[in-house]
């Protein structure tokens, strides 16, 4: 079993407050275009994210996590700005333990929302 963790707060975002069915609801807004997310020809939107080793792992943490970029946008980048992306999260794929796989069912419907709208959910 591999488990990992993503900050999303290290993406480009807005947190806001939206009213839901059942009150207010706190949403992270992340922009497609800024944070370089993928969008697919079957509409989904991907972010990209590749694992490097720790070498020296001080925790049970086997591999840091970082945004895979597209080849135009790396090519820009300097060394340095390379090495400065965030870390998104980490990896631990320390294959001891057991556990059952968890079906992805959650894909929910594609919704665009206004800075007006209130949440369909």
């Amino acid at each position: 079993m591999i488990t990992a963790k993503i900050n999303l707060a290290q993406l480009n975002h807005a947190v806001q407050m939206k009213k839901g069915k059942n009150g207010d609801v706190e949403c992270i807004i992340l922009p497609i275009e800024a944070n370089n997310l993928f969008k697919g020809k079957d509409g989904n939107i991907y972010l990209d994210l590749i694992a490097f080793d720790i070498k020296e792992p001080k925790y049970d943490d086997t591999h840091i996590i970082k945004q895979s970029l597209p080849k135009e946008v790396r090519d820009k980048q300097s060394e340095e700005e390379q090495k400065a992306m965030p870390i998104l999260g980490n990896l631990n794929a320390n294959f001891g333990g057991g556990g059952a796989a968890v079906p992805n069912n959650a894909a929910g419907p594609d919704v665009t929302l206004s800075e007006e709208d209130d949440l369909p959910f």
